[in-house]
């Protein structure tokens, strides 16, 4: 084959590559059969904010919208409660951990006026709002609701239909002594510190988290506070300043602290945390804040001990709150041996 017909070959078949492309159809929007939500029960817990992304697109091509439709108790009741509209706090901008004032993060939320039951308009992400209270949701035992979700884009819609919205009672910290379904006060507080080198004053054993009982509890007061206090066995007050190694400026994030011979105060906002992701004021994972108190003391044959109490923990209503520390069974040991 001479050149020129090679030249004629390669040119015709461009033109039917080019030709046939022309009519290859656009992709077109389509909501996949293989898209589905991972659960179908949701117990949120009322009081808080709960974030649940639980949609697998599969196939389904976006943008793709979502709603919530048919909200009903489940004995097919209306649920006239989830047509509240009420004013939440959003974040506009990230938060990070960082800021250095209330202003700076106040700066960062804004106010918006969302449904109690809602859902991210091209997330799927479902929200149960900190607005949600059992004063007017039905709350397990009874139960609960069902929903359904439509999904919808240019290709067309489907509906996710009866899933189930069973709400728990407030439980306004973690750790709770709450009963989960009462929400009543089943103990004085709760033991989930964890102490490390504390030596008792008197048994001269190591304390443990059995030896200090914590409560967390709302006082009278200007909200936006928090308060930390430390009670010995017998119940008076010890001064904080007896955990001489605790970085009180990195504590908790918070702001214009006080100390005085009773307690550690600071300015916040709530919830604590803020928002679940790792910072140097909270857990590894981010659902919980962590506060460190520390001293040192000097042990046996002169070494040093550096001992620590840590607690991990959230509270989710805003108000003025004091956490109480007390020991239960000794008191610690802040002198040498």
């Amino acid at each position: 084959m001479n050149n020129k017909n090679i030249l004629y070959i390669l040119g015709f078949s461009l033109i039917i590559s080019v030709g046939c492309g022309k009519y290859y159809p656009d992709e077109r929007e389509n909501i996949g059969g293989d898209s589905q939500f991972s659960q179908l029960v949701y117990e949120p817990i009322l009081g808080r904010n709960n974030y649940y992304s639980t949609f697998f697109k599969g196939t389904t091509t976006y943008p793709t919208e979502f709603f919530i439709r048919n909200v009903k108790r489940r004995n097919g009741e209306p649920a006239p409660e989830f047509e509240s509209i009420l004013p939440v706090t959003v974040w506009k901008q990230a938060y990070t951990g960082e800021e250095t004032s209330i202003a700076e993060i106040q700066a960062k939320q804004e106010v918006q006026n969302r449904p109690i039951l809602d859902i991210g308009k091209y997330s799927g992400d479902i929200i149960v709002w900190n607005t949600a209270r059992s004063s007017f949701i039905r709350a397990i035992p009874d139960s609960g609701y069902l929903f359904d979700v439509e999904i919808s884009n240019t290709g067309g819609r489907r509906f996710f239909r009866n899933m189930k919205l069973m709400p728990y009672r407030e439980r306004p910290t973690e750790p709770s002594n709450r009963d989960a379904i009462s929400g009543q006060e089943l103990n004085p507080g709760v033991f989930t510190a964890m102490l490390n080198n504390v030596k008792g004053d008197s048994t001269n054993r190591y304390l443990s988290g059995g030896d200090l009982r914590i409560s967390m509890k709302k006082v009278e007061g200007p909200s936006g506070k928090i308060t930390f206090r430390f009670l010995d066995k017998n119940g008076k007050i010890m001064n904080p300043n007896l955990f001489s190694k605790t970085d009180w400026n990195g504590l908790i994030h918070g702001f214009n602290s006080s100390i005085t011979n009773t307690g550690v105060t600071y300015d916040v906002l709530y919830p604590i945390p803020l928002v679940k992701i790792k910072t140097k004021y909270t857990t590894q994972d981010g659902n919980l804040a962590r506060v460190v108190f520390r001293y040192d003391r000097v042990g046996f044959a002169g070494a040093i001990e550096s001992a620590s109490i840590e607690f991990p923990f959230a509270i989710y209503e805003s108000g003025n709150w004091e956490i109480l520390f007390q020991f239960v069974t000794d008191n610690p040991k802040f002198t040498n041996d």
